[in-house]
């Protein structure tokens, strides 16, 4: 899943079981969008953004660039390098605000995050593992992992995670986060960064996606061990600070672009922290448009059944439309090359929330949330709590954004139903 004008370390891909995602009546989606359960309304916003470019990166890579485009301009090239620009900053984003969203859950008893973090994505994992490898394989053409033999399927369930990494590793980082919870932040956060420089160096072998896996704990790690700075980053976002760090993030891909410097020591985990800090910012600051965000932070919510059902759902749609749309003549292929991904990404995601609607409807529920007494269901530790009061002096301009959380602090310990903090 490589397009063509970047060397890279190995992509990552995406929150996910039964933390946070409520399962509603299909009706009820859009009715509750606003600021449901009090959560931070840009962190939802920017996982929103978030999945809907992991969307449009596997669209790009997986269908649109497999296309034979045979024009005199060279536009599936520039959407490749488009969805190359956001690399370090799609996963990394995704991870540190699932680390933000863990605090509270990680501060509980082991029995209760062994059931509904550890062992709730492991089960989502080896569900949608089986589901995936069934679907894919009525789609042989369709370039993406998949197990093609027992001994395959076993590997990707144990060693070397398939696309559906991203659930994966939140187990095994609620596990790493609840074993060292009173370790120092140095001794933690340290090991974790170094980690992901040697990775992103090329140091490591790492088979399938594994890469995502170890380049990616800092950020979770970071979102845990750091959340008061930055829930004060976000509730003191300026128009100037957006400037300077959509600057800095344009000028450091620029760079290492440049330099070819992707594989040298700690560049990679670098230009990540630079566009988080930039995501971050672009979150708190897009709260002041409450049509957009709104509507940002409700798919947010409710990135789960899109990141797990819309690889299959992609897959099916590359066998149906490949063929017809490679066959077109220049003329028709050049009134859709520009727009292709967008329609894609869009259909996409909203077969896999249609299609979630109807299995809900159907009461299977179990495919979206390890089976059990209702009472066992995690809280809603999903809300970050409120900034830190000295970070509001100058943020009059996001208290939309920010005093949903601090009413959500507040109600730390009602049970709200099955949810899950996807994108993840």
């Amino acid at each position: 899943m490589t397009p063509p004008t970047v060397s890279r370390p190995a992509e990552h891909r995406p929150d996910a079981p039964r933390a946070r995602f409520r399962h509603r009546r299909p009706g009820a989606l859009a009715a509750s969008a606003p600021a449901a359960s009090g959560r931070a309304q840009w962190a939802d916003a920017a996982k929103g953004v978030c999945i809907i470019l992991v969307v449009l990166w596997h669209v790009v890579v997986k269908d649109y660039l497999q296309i034979d485009w045979r024009l005199g301009v060279p536009v599936p090239g520039l959407w490749g390098a488009l969805g190359e620009q956001f690399l370090p900053l799609r996963m990394p984003l995704f991870f540190t605000i699932s680390g933000l969203f863990a605090a509270n859950a990680v501060a509980r008893p082991w029995r209760s995050v062994a059931r509904s973090r550890v062992a709730g994505f492991l089960y989502l994992y080896a569900l949608w593992l089986l589901i995936h490898t069934v679907v894919l394989a009525v789609a042989p053409g369709f370039p993406t992992d998949r197990a093609t033999s027992a001994l395959g399927l076993l590997e990707q369930l144990t060693i070397t995670p398939s696309n559906l990494w991203y659930l994966y590793a939140l187990a095994l980082y609620f596990t790493l986060a609840k074993v060292l919870r009173r370790a120092p932040r140095t001794l933690v956060l340290v090991p974790a960064a170094l980690l992901s420089a040697v990775t992103a160096a090329g140091l490591l072998d790492t088979p399938g996606n594994r890469a995502g896996l170890y380049q990616n704990l800092i950020f979770f790690l970071a979102g845990l061990h750091l959340r008061p700075q930055i829930e004060r980053w976000a509730a003191t976002a300026t128009r100037r600070r957006l400037a300077l760090t959509s600057g800095a993030y344009a000028v450091a891909l620029a760079a290492m672009a440049a330099a070819g410097a992707q594989r040298w020591f700690g560049v990679w985990p670098a230009v990540s922290v630079v566009a988080v800090a930039f995501g971050i910012t672009a979150a708190a600051r897009l709260c002041r448009w409450r049509a957009l965000s709104d509507r940002l932070a409700v798919l947010g919510r409710i990135t789960l059944p899109v990141y797990v059902i819309h690889m299959p759902v992609l897959a099916l749609l590359h066998r149906l439309l490949h063929g017809p749309i490679s066959g077109l003549d220049e003329a028709h292929q050049a009134s859709v090359v520009l727009g292709y991904p967008i329609l894609l990404t869009g259909l996409v995601i909203g077969l896999s929330l249609a299609l979630h609607r109807a299995l809900l409807a159907m009461r299977a529920r179990w495919l979206f949330a390890l089976p059990g007494p209702r009472h066992a269901t995690a809280p809603r530790e999903a809300r970050t709590d409120a900034a830190p009061r000295e970070a509001r002096t100058d943020a009059a301009p996001h208290r939309a954004c920010t005093e949903t959380a601090s009413r959500g602090a507040r109600a730390e310990a009602v049970p709200q139903g099955v949810r899950a903090e996807v994108a993840g």
